[in-house]
């Protein structure tokens, strides 16, 4: 009984060894999470920057060429810290599944297990999701996927590593932004009364 006692203990020790020992990704290829989008001058789009639907408080910018990626894509906040990179988004220039194998067997080898599984059922969409917290306590995910079918799906081979705690503050700050703009009265109701026709046929179907 002892012996098994000893070797649970031992097992747990190595366990959160490999833990505390597995690096915590910031930076991928040229583009790293925290910097100034300007810091990434000559290796993005700056004219191809637009905000992300339905996240107006989140900038995205295509990245120039750059050697092992087809593509991707670097969000930036512009609310709470404009310009900071919360997000980057890659896709591989490989597009195989072996490819996607060789990948994923070094993304364990450096980072441990991941620690969940983001595909699909079927496993179509094949995409395991690791998470981090890094010595100044930021959140970081990182999602690795290979999709060779799913047309509603980044196709082929593709990295998201994202920074969740930039990315909520810049969601904080622009929800703040939009109650205080809310609050404020609706100066074109002023001395506008309910029989104000012309007020109500711009709002109501017709």
């Amino acid at each position: 009984m002892k012996i098994k006692i000893i070797l649970w203990c031992i097992g747990v020790f190595f366990l959160f060894q490999g833990i505390c020992l597995a690096e915590t990704p910031h930076q991928v290829g040229d583009f790293a999470l925290g910097k100034d989008i300007a810091d990434h001058k000559g290796k993005v789009k700056m004219e191809t920057s637009i905000p992300v639907r339905y996240m107006a408080y989140i900038n995205e910018v295509e990245i120039s060429k750059t050697e092992g990626f087809k593509s991707g894509l670097i969000a930036y906040g512009n609310c709470d810290s404009p310009g900071r990179v919360v997000r980057i988004k890659l896709k591989y220039a490989n597009s195989s599944k072996k490819f996607y194998n060789q990948l994923l067997n070094i993304f364990k080898s450096r980072f441990g297990k991941p620690t969940e599984w983001r595909g699909d059922s079927f496993h179509i969409v094949i995409a395991w999701k690791w998470s981090f917290t890094d010595q100044e306590n930021n959140r970081i995910s990182m999602i690795l996927q290979h999709n060779t079918k799913d047309e509603e799906q980044k196709i082929g081979n593709s990295l998201k590593l994202t920074m969740t705690n930039l990315f909520e503050e810049e969601r904080t700050c622009f929800e703040r932004k939009e109650r205080k703009a809310q609050e404020k009265p609706d100066k074109s109701r002023q001395g506008k009364g309910s029989h104000d026709r012309a007020y109500w046929d711009r709002l109501i179907p017709r």
